[in-house]
């Protein structure tokens, strides 16, 4: 009983498991934050394209 004691405590004071789930955290909203940039710059983007393609294509 006491090394299952021990062991809860050693469990509870690794920080690994901590480290890894910030990392993800972060990962998480930096693709979010991308996604919200790419919906907000594409008509944007798409209408500036289609400005270039006119001025390409009209003589």
């Amino acid at each position: 009983m006491n090394s299952l004691i021990a062991l809860a405590k050693e469990f509870a004071r690794d920080e690994d498991g901590i480290t890894a789930i910030e990392y993800g955290l972060i990962a998480a909203t930096m693709v979010a934050a991308v996604v919200a940039a790419f919906g907000l710059l594409t008509p944007a983007l798409s209408t500036a394209f289609q400005a270039i393609a006119n001025k390409i294509t009209t003589p």
